[in-house]
């Protein structure tokens, strides 16, 4: 079972801004081949860590706050805590070096 929600410019404010635990945003697109090696390890991390929301925002169909946020490149990942942008992470990485950006910021 998938732990990570998709996003919409429509929802992305409920689901990320007002979220009442940190919330590390993926922008992504379908055709982007490091965005789909980003998946499958985010889908683990939400899966093992309840204490930070990971939320997948599809940028060929939503761009508002990808643009708003400067991503010209994707997989970027934004990590969101109190409803504020305070790390961003560019490119595909591994595993251990994402929940060593996110690890700071929970708890």
């Amino acid at each position: 079972m998938s732990n990570t929600v998709a996003v919409t410019d429509a929802t992305f404010e409920n689901e990320v801004i007002n979220s009442d635990k940190p919330v590390l945003v993926d922008f992504w697109a379908p055709w982007c081949g490091p965005c789909r090696m980003v998946g499958p390890v985010l889908e683990e991390i939400a899966d093992e860590n309840s204490d930070v929301k990971i939320v997948k925002v599809n940028v060929d169909e939503n761009q508002q706050y990808a643009g708003k946020l400067g991503v010209f490149n994707i997989p970027t990942m934004i990590i969101y805590k109190g409803g504020q942008p305070v790390d961003k992470l560019v490119g595909a990485m591994p595993k251990q070096q994402i929940l060593d950006r996110i690890t700071p910021h929970v708890g």
